[in-house]
């Protein structure tokens, strides 16, 4: 009896170690590969995840540690980064170039990373070289936990639906066309869900296209999450008859106001509750269109989906539901943008209100205003630029080459205005403050909209305005209840300003979310170093399974082909001497 009293005790104990001590582990294994689809009706070469495109669903919930095993069977290197992820003390895990050596073809590797208090739509992607024009991308959903209250009631579903103007062309001949200094064209199509329009227009929309359905049951309301993941086109979504109840974007609860419609920026996601309240006499149209655009050519550029009752009684039929009618009140989408505003008395993934951190009232550390101008050529190469610095990735990644000691291989001389100078490639950064509070201002002097997007934070979106911001525009500002979110658009010709509370350490990434700038250099790093951090309190050391390349080439050993990362082996450990243990206990008891 004393025996089984001491192994029962010995087993709870473990047990209770294990799954209290540390938060849970998710393990997923994303395969990345080339398969041809014709989502345009033309068939071409796309970038699957486990044979699917778009790819699947990462859903886990808030402080979940995230485990997911790579694998590149592409022909080029691959980096996957998660937008909106913050990647709290790990900016090792953020899978750009400046913070991660490529992943060659053939090899895997296993990113780790815990997703810190947050919760909300998310979604990854590859980012080098244009990938994403040609898919690689999927939806990344953290939950609350179950004792957070949420500020609406418990949807009926969740669905989840991916946008984006799409080219038939892949990526590989998009960015040739960069290479060789032309501008990408009007896209072929926009894509719901990695399909084509529905045809909704015989003459428009040729015969033999797939188009997504999503089934609904009258009554219920939904969580419907929306991603626009294209390479630049701004897309209207929405739904025929049905009013979208904004809930959240990009990780943050906001007030809840119906829109009929609603502006999507490429790189941003958003949460929507739809009650399905119609008679379904027939289907309805889901509408993602191109904005900002000449409509008359780009007729043939909108996306259309089905919305099917299962009590529908006939498929959906007659013209789309009219786009906003602003042609010559550009101020709509603007001040549509600006009604986004945060949910100050909701609980966030923590249980305190999101608007108890009062940003309006601290001392501004920093400015930095980020100039875009149109593409130039410099070198004879066509760059993009940001105050005139169009930026080229190091070597060796950022932190690494700290780490390490690599000397050159970036400056901290990224400027905080415009300089009166010619454009010129660089490889400036940004030595910022920890725990400074900076304002950004994002002047578009472009010819196109453009969102701008932060890896390893959100921001306080303050205002937002046409013509050349000045210290003026500071009156108009909103320090009460803006939104908070990593990506932001910016209108051509236009303004944008937002608060930024440093207190993230590590290198992370500040980009155009558009990808032909993107790709010509319209990007830069910040450098958040704590100096004062002596056993790696704020930022975590380069993990076990890091990847060497540029100076630190000679330290990377081969990796074996049937080789899986140690960490991956040992979440799956993890888990397994959880049944151990559950089990030891059963037969003892």
């Amino acid at each position: 009896m004393a025996a089984f009293s001491l192994a029962y005790w010995i087993c709870v104990g473990l047990l209770l170690g294990v799954c209290l001590g540390a938060d849970p582990f998710a393990n997923f294994e994303l395969d990345f590969s080339y398969i041809t689809a014709s989502p345009l009706g033309v068939p071409q070469q796309v970038i699957a995840i486990n044979g699917k495109f778009p790819g699947p669903v990462i859903n886990v919930t808030t402080n979940y540690n995230v485990v997911v095993n790579v694998k590149n069977k592409l022909d080029e290197d691959l980096l996957v980064t998660w937008s909106g992820i913050q990647m709290r003390r790990s900016s090792w895990q953020d899978g750009v170039l400046g913070t991660n050596c490529p992943i060659p073809p053939k090899w895997n590797w296993t990113y780790q990373f815990q997703v810190k208090d947050q919760i909300g739509s998310f979604f990854y992607f590859p980012s080098l070289n244009m990938q994403r024009a040609s898919g690689g991308f999927g939806p990344f959903i953290i939950m609350n936990r179950d004792i957070i209250p949420i500020p609406f009631n418990t949807p009926d579903g969740d669905i989840v639906i991916m946008i984006g103007d799409w080219y038939t062309r892949n990526h590989t001949a998009l960015r040739k066309a960069l290479d060789d200094g032309k501008e990408l064209g009007m896209p072929d199509g926009v894509l719901i869900n990695g399909k084509g329009p529905y045809r909704y227009n015989n003459s428009l929309v040729p015969d033999g296209i797939e188009h997504e359905t999503i089934n609904v049951d009258p009554g219920k309301t939904y969580r419907i999450r929306v991603h626009n993941v294209g390479v630049s086109t701004c897309l209207n979504f929405r739904i025929q008859s049905h009013n979208l109840l904004l809930a959240e974007t990009e990780g943050y609860y906001t007030s809840q106001q119906n829109y009929t419609s609603l502006d999507i920026h490429v790189g941003q996601s958003y949460s929507f509750l739809v009650t399905m309240d119609q008679n379904a006499s027939s289907d309805y149209y889901i509408v993602a269109s191109a904005r900002f655009v000449n409509q008359s050519l780009w007729q043939r550029v909108t996306g259309v989906a089905v919305l099917h009752y299962s009590n529908s009684k006939g498929s959906v039929a007659g013209p789309l539901p009219d786009p906003p009618n602003d042609f010559y009140d550009t101020s709509y989408s603007l001040n549509q943008a600006m009604s986004i505003r945060q949910n100050v008395t909701a609980s966030g993934a923590r249980p305190n209100p999101q608007g108890s951190f009062h940003y309006g009232q601290i001392n501004v550390t920093d400015v930095y205003i980020l100039k875009s101008l149109p593409p130039v050529m410099i070198d004879g190469k066509l760059r993009a630029t940001y105050n005139g610095i169009s930026f080229v990735n190091p070597d060796t990644p950022i932190r690494l080459a700290d780490v390490y000691k690599v000397k050159g291989d970036y400056k901290l001389d990224f400027p905080n205005k415009p300089l009166n100078r010619a454009p010129i490639v660089d490889r400036s950064i940004i030595n910022a403050t920890y725990k400074g509070f900076i304002e950004i201002i994002l002047q578009n002097n472009d010819t196109v909209l453009q969102t701008f997007h932060l890896d390893g934070y959100s921001f306080f979106v303050v205002g937002m305005g046409y013509g050349e911001w000045t210290e003026n525009n500071r009156g108009s500002y909103n320090r009460w209840d803006a939104i908070s979110r990593s990506t932001v658009q910016v209108f051509a010709g236009g303004w944008t300003a937002v608060f930024v509370s440093l207190d993230n350490v590590g290198v992370w990434n500040l980009r155009t979310e558009n990808l032909d700038r993107w790709y010509l250099g319209q990007e830069t790093y910040m450098r958040i170093i704590n100096p004062e951090d002596t056993d790696n309190k704020t930022e975590l050391p380069a993990p076990d399974n890091v990847l060497y390349c540029g100076a630190l080439s000679r330290m990377q050993k081969p990796q074996k082909a049937s080789s899986a990362s140690t960490l991956h082996v040992y979440s799956q450990l993890y888990v397994a001497l959880l049944v151990i243990f559950s089990t030891v206990i059963a037969i003892l008891l």
